[in-house]
C-alpha cells in the first residue's frame, strides 16, 4: 500500500493558487467535494480549519498536514496542493510551507487512519521522495511519486475499498 492508494489526479493541484492557510484548505476542500469524496465542502472546510487553529500541522519539511473527520464520509482520501513558492502557515512565527494534505477522514474509522498519517510523517524525512514531489511537473509525476511512498499496517481495508470505489 502506498500514498497513491488515498488520493487520485482530480485531488492533486500542482501549482496551489493561494497563499495562507484559510485559503489553501478551502481550495482542497473543494476539490474533495468535486471529486466525491466529501458530500458538502464547508462544513469539512470549518471543521479543518478548526482544527487546523487549534493546532497548527506545519512540519520542518515544508508541509503541513490539515485534517478533519466527519461522519458521512464514506472513505480515507486526501487532497495534496503543492505552492510553487514556498508561504507562511499561519499566524505568528509560521513555518514556510510548499506542500499540503488535506486529509478527509471517516468519523467512523479513526484508527484507519494512522498509517497514512504515520507515512505522511516518514515522507518528511525522506528526501528522495520530497525532491520528486517538489519536481513532479504534473499530477501524474506527483502520483508516480505518492506510488514510491510505502505506508505499513492497518489501513488496508480502507485503501482497497478506496481503490475499488474509483
Amino acid at each position: 500500500m502506498t500514498l497513491a492508494d488515498f488520493t487520485r489526479a482530480g485531488l492533486i493541484i500542482p501549482h496551489l493558487v493561494s497563499r495562507d492557510a484559510a485559503s489553501v484548505i478551502h481550495e482542497l476542500s473543494l476539490a474533495l467535494q468535486r471529486e466525491g469524496c466529501v458530500p458538502d465542502w464547508l462544513p469539512f472546510y470549518h471543521e479543518a480549519l478548526n482544527r487546523e487553529f487549534l493546532l497548527s500541522t506545519d512540519m520542518e519539511a515544508g508541509m503541513a498536514f490539515p485534517h478533519a473527520r466527519l461522519a458521512g464520509l464514506r472513505e480515507l482520501a486526501f487532497a495534496f496542493g503543492r505552492s510553487d513558492t514556498p508561504f507562511a502557515w499561519g499566524p505568528g512565527i509560521a513555518k514556510p510551507v510548499r506542500m499540503v494534505f488535506l486529509l478527509a477522514v471517516p468519523a467512523s474509522g479513526a484508527n484507519d487512519y494512522l498509517p497514512l498519517v504515520s507515512g505522511l510523517a516518514r515522507l518528511s524525512e525522506n528526501q528522495l521522495a520530497l525532491d520528486a514531489l517538489r519536481c513532479a511537473s504534473d499530477c501524474e509525476g506527483i502520483m508516480t511519486a505518492f506510488r514510491g511512498v510505502e505506508l505499513r499496517g492497518g489501513a488496508g481495508t480502507m485503501a482497497l475499498a478506496h481503490t475499488e470505489s474509483r
